[in-house]
């Protein structure tokens, strides 16, 4: 599927993003079948398969253990309120932090946040933003009784295949989860900036086919033991359906990133240590006389970067890193999102028209 993201991967891919804050009205008493391939109907899948393969017992014994993680993880579930429309949050510790998407914060610094299950609208104020990895903390002003910190899970024990829960208030119906499985992981993820995105590159993302719709964003990603395993952020468009929802594509930030931003942002207020690898340039996209992108042209070179460090100037064309075409500005940022610092890479560039390769240490975003 040829798509674009709205709000792609070890594999690129190019799907246009649907922002997570949302205000909208709804029509009450209205329902109709899911139609076929939707998130929906995939959920009704998995139950059916679950039945056909464990009997009533297995089914029972599912649902079960769905209400259970529900019981255990939506307490730690928060609505964000903010002017522009709605998001969701996790409870992120006992003090009252509240991980979110940073385009759920967008620029306001106050905020009216209610939990998942119910009671009055606490105020809170932003603590800091990350929009490079488009991941915000929030603190509530008083911590009310009730409210508990989520249990986070370990990135590297997400498989494909596990089911997980989507928790968050989309279209603003707090309280909402949908289920659905992990469909892939890895996946590098280019946001736009129109739409309320951050244009953020993200590496290493969560895709699942649980329903994650406006208003999602910043909420859970949970598996069966209850543990937060992501945060819901994107969901992909189909350009080829008017830009409509492509069901059951979403995207959610691993928390490892998470625990890595906002471990950082609770105890001095920014971000210091990205763990994202930097080549040290800034660069824009080069167009053929058929228009078609050929490579990044380099503007400008950071004093002491990876690129400087390699021999790389101003003017050279970057075609490609390692055995990844480089041929966008976008392709470029989304190959060094997959890599860490301090990783050594192949960079093919052009120069007076001859191809040269060096070897460049990665530095730091």
């Amino acid at each position: 599927m040829d798509g674009t993201l709205r709000r792609a991967p070890a594999r690129r891919l190019l799907l246009p993003i649907v922002a997570g804050s949302c205000a909208v009205s709804l029509l009450s008493g209205c329902s109709e079948p899911a139609p076929p391939g939707s998130a929906a109907s995939a959920a009704t899948a998995t139950a059916a398969a679950a039945r056909a393969s464990s009997g009533t017992g297995g089914t029972r014994e599912l649902e079960e253990d769905y209400q259970q993680v529900i019981q255990q993880a939506l307490p730690s579930v928060v609505q964000i309120d903010a002017s522009e429309g709605l998001g969701s949050g996790v409870v992120y510790d006992d003090k009252g932090h509240v991980v979110t998407n940073a385009h759920v914060v967008g620029e306001e610094k106050t905020f009216k946040v209610t939990v998942a299950t119910g009671g009055d609208k606490m105020s809170a104020r932003l603590v800091a933003a990350y929009p490079e990895q488009d991941l915000a903390v929030i603190k509530l002003d008083k911590v009310p009784a009730g409210v508990k910190a989520a249990r986070f899970g370990d990135s590297e024990k997400v498989a494909v295949g596990q089911i997980v829960l989507a928790m968050g208030s989309p279209l603003g119906l707090s309280s909402s989860v949908t289920q659905g499985i992990v469909s892939a992981v890895g996946r590098t993820v280019s946001e736009p900036r129109s739409g309320g995105g951050t244009g953020a590159t993200i590496g290493n993302m969560v895709q699942t086919s649980a329903a994650i719709n406006p208003g999602n964003s910043g909420g859970a990603l949970v598996n069966l033991d209850g543990q937060v395993v992501g945060i819901p952020t994107l969901a992909a468009s189909d350009p080829q359906m008017g830009g409509g929802a492509a069901p059951g594509i979403g995207f959610a930030i691993p928390v490892s990133m998470v625990r890595t931003v906002a471990d950082q942002i609770i105890r001095t207020g920014k971000v210091t240590d990205s763990g994202r690898a930097a080549l040290g340039v800034s660069g824009r996209t080069v167009l053929d006389d058929d228009f078609r992108p050929t490579g990044v042209a380099v503007v400008a070179v950071a004093k002491d970067g990876a690129a400087a460090g390699a021999g790389i100037e101003p003017g050279d064309v970057i075609v490609g890193l390692d055995s990844t075409e480089v041929t966008t500005i976008t392709a470029l940022t989304e190959t060094l999102a997959s890599a860490k610092p301090g990783q050594r890479m192949k960079v093919r560039f052009v120069r007076d028209g001859a191809e040269k390769t060096v070897e460049a240490t990665l530095g730091e975003m």
